[in-house]
């Protein structure tokens, strides 16, 4: 498989960025996924790797190789597509062979490393059909067998779910996987669905505005978010952030709440917020909420959302501040309720709302 770095990547259309200066290494065998909005430049960044969109300034390497300025097809890598570009007039048989035998590679090698993949993604009761008659999901399998007959040493895939139907989507994220993990293929895959990325990828890149917003393992981006964008993107719902003022180890939230900041936190917000005014953004997921009478912050239940094996409540603090918190399905809130809540201190973030990024917790 393969090594691909990207050092000081960028592209430029006139003198607008649709990628800035990236510095970032995909390991052997690793699946990263480029995570973010619409125009974001994610795309951009996989088309440079591939060699499909030329850069503006860095180098791309694969396997230390400089192939900056070497052409897409001969840097020995696999593209797969949202939309399939299957050969209409062919099987899916002829249409996973076609890369091969335009290599002319000997048809005994052929045969045989057409039958694995075929047999590697399930689609041997296809293999006679035309494209025309296969389920989008049927096509898309035959696409990526076209793709991994070539065995290249990476794979890019951009947004190769997006045209499937939800039932599709999901069974195709576990295929992919699946191929990723039998091949242990270097796999770099876009998308804007942060439930993909977050099953599918040892690393997500979050990028917004075309800046790297962060870089790390699925657990990181969610629990650790670099900033107030990555923590508002990732998670559905996003994470809540409340506004408060912090003074002497206690953090007043909308409502007149008042909540006491764990002692592992003080020394970090008293340095961040010295010439802050003392405002500060408190962050958490709608799993550390911990409903209580005994809490410190009280809320009034907006809505609730039974999801099945759990219920999400949609709380008020104050005026138009909502917060999502996860709660059992066995219990009943109706809209109008008056709880207490508490949060779990592990699960908590702060944020400096003038830099928009984290505070980073003294050690």
């Amino acid at each position: 498989m393969a090594t691909i770095q990207l050092e000081h990547v960028e592209k430029k259309f006139g003198t607008s960025y649709a990628v800035q200066p990236m510095d970032l290494t995909i390991n052997d065998g690793e699946f990263l996924v480029l995570l973010g909005p619409s125009g974001c430049g994610k795309t951009t960044t996989l088309r440079m790797i591939s060699g499909l969109e030329t850069v503006t300034g860095g180098k791309i390497k694969l396997n230390g190789r400089d192939v900056t300025w070497v052409h897409p097809s001969e840097r020995d890598i696999a593209f797969v597509f949202q939309f399939f570009a299957l050969y209409p007039n062919m099987s899916a048989r002829d249409n996973v062979a076609f890369p091969l035998q335009a290599q002319k590679v000997p048809v005994d090698e052929v045969k045989k490393r057409v039958d694995d993949a075929i047999e590697l993604l399930q689609i041997g009761h296809l293999a006679n059909l035309r494209p025309g008659s296969l389920s989008s999901g049927d096509q898309q399998r035959v696409a990526l067998a076209r793709a991994l007959v070539r065995q290249p040493a990476a794979f890019l895939m951009d947004e190769p779910l997006g045209a499937l139907d939800a039932d599709f989507r999901e069974t195709m994220r576990a295929e992919i996987k699946r191929l990723h993990i039998a091949k242990k293929a270097t796999t770099v895959y876009v998308t804007h669905d942060q439930i993909e990325a977050m099953a599918m990828s040892d690393r997500i890149v979050v990028m917004s505005n075309a800046v790297v917003q962060q870089v790390g393992t699925p657990a990181e981006v969610y629990h650790s978010p670099s900033n107030l964008f990555v923590a508002r993107f990732i998670g559905s719902p996003g994470m809540n952030l409340l506004t408060g003022q912090y003074h002497d180890g206690i953090l007043t939230l909308p409502g007149a709440n008042r909540f006491p900041v764990p002692d592992d936190w003080k020394k970090a917000l008293t340095r961040e917020l010295s010439s802050a005014g003392g405002e500060v953004i408190l962050g958490f997921r709608p799993e550390a909420v911990q409903v209580s009478s005994l809490g410190s912050i009280e809320a009034e239940v907006y809505a609730s959302d039974l999801y099945g094996g759990f219920a999400m409540l949609h709380l008020e603090l104050g005026a138009s501040n909502i917060v999502h918190a996860r709660a059992s399905r066995h219990t009943s809130y109706p809209i109008g309720t008056q709880i207490k809540f508490t949060l779990d201190p592990s699960m908590i973030r702060f944020f400096n709302p003038k830099t928009e990024l984290s505070i980073r917790k003294e050690a």
